[in-house]
C-alpha cells in the first residue's frame, strides 16, 4: 500500500502516520461563491437582513469551522492552526469567500481552508434563506498551497 493511503494492507481505513515528517510552515488559500438574487444582495448591502450582520457572522463561522475540521472529516489530522483569515465580499453575483489558513505541522492545511469557505457560505445561506431559497453555493476550490514535501502549488486561472 502507498504510505499516504488512508487504507492499510488489509483495506481498513486508518489515519496516515505523519509522525516521521518534519513540522514545516504550511499555508493554504481556498475560495467559493454563493449566488444571490438582486433583492438579497441589496438587503446585504444595506444591512437590512432579518438576522443581522450576515457577513460578520459568516466570517466567524468560517474561522470556527477551520478550527474544527478534524472533528468533521474522519481521517483528517487535528492541526495547531497559527492563522485563519476569512474574507467575504459582496459582488454583482452574490458573495465571494476566501479563506487563508496556516500551520507549522507535518501535514498540510488545505482541508481547513476549504472547510472555512464551505461553512462561511452555508452560514450566508442559513441567514438569508428567509429572503431567498434558490441560492447556489459553487466554485469551492483550493487556490494555492505552500510548504511540505510536495512544495508549492497554485490553481490555474
Amino acid at each position: 500500500m502507498n504510505s499516504s493511503s488512508h487504507f492499510d494492507a488489509q483495506g481498513n481505513a486508518h489515519m496516515v502516520d505523519v509522525g516521521h515528517k518534519p513540522a514545516t510552515v504550511r499555508r493554504a488559500v481556498a475560495e467559493g461563491h454563493i449566488r444571490l438574487n438582486a433583492e438579497t444582495r441589496a438587503a446585504l448591502a444595506q444591512g437590512a437582513t432579518p438576522k443581522g450582520d450576515v457577513l460578520a457572522i459568516a466570517q466567524l463561522a468560517g474561522i470556527m469551522a477551520a478550527k474544527r475540521t478534524a472533528d468533521l472529516i474522519p481521517l483528517c489530522h487535528p492541526l495547531p492552526l497559527t492563522h485563519v483569515a476569512v474574507r467575504l465580499e459582496l459582488n454583482d453575483a452574490g458573495v465571494r469567500c476566501e479563506a487563508v489558513t496556516q500551520t507549522t505541522a507535518p501535514t498540510g492545511v488545505e482541508m481547513e481552508a476549504l472547510m472555512a469557505v464551505q461553512v462561511a457560505l452555508l452560514t450566508v445561506y442559513d441567514m438569508c434563506k428567509s429572503l431567498e431559497r434558490g441560492m447556489v453555493i459553487d466554485g469551492i476550490r483550493l487556490l494555492e498551497k505552500s510548504g511540505g514535501q510536495s512544495g508549492d502549488w497554485r490553481a490555474a486561472e
